[in-house]
């Protein structure tokens, strides 16, 4: 995961970013990083998984509500949900976004031992 915050480092330090998190096409959450306080957490994966469902077939979404803002974009290994305030410049989170989401190509879930021992 050290890698991963590393990737969403730029987009974690920009004006008015809330949370960056990395959800799969199945609904499992890949990477979570919240700055401030923590949304709650869902009790199960069912509301992930209509909501990913609902996203189907989008490249993009910017979704503006009265004090925040959630700007989804598709990657290979899932969706990527930014939570901001309605400061954020979205031309340069468009743009951060288009620097990691090639990085995010080749992602896994890791599970079991595997997830333990890294190659080097």
């Amino acid at each position: 995961m050290a890698d991963l915050h590393k990737l969403f480092n730029d987009i974690l330090s920009m004006n008015s970013i809330k949370g960056v998190m990395l959800v799969s096409h199945q609904g499992d959450i890949l990477f979570k990083e919240f700055l401030g306080r923590q949304p709650t957490k869902p009790d199960n994966n069912t509301w992930w998984e209509l909501f990913i469902g609902a996203l189907d077939g989008i490249q993009e979404a910017d979704l503006v509500f009265e004090k925040n803002r959630l700007y989804v974009r598709k990657a290979d290994s899932g969706y990527l949900m930014i939570l901001t305030g309605l400061e954020t410049s979205i031309s340069m989170l468009r743009l951060n976004c288009d620097v990691v989401i090639p990085s995010l190509k080749n992602l896994k879930p890791k599970k079991g031992l595997k997830g333990l021992f890294k190659k080097t």
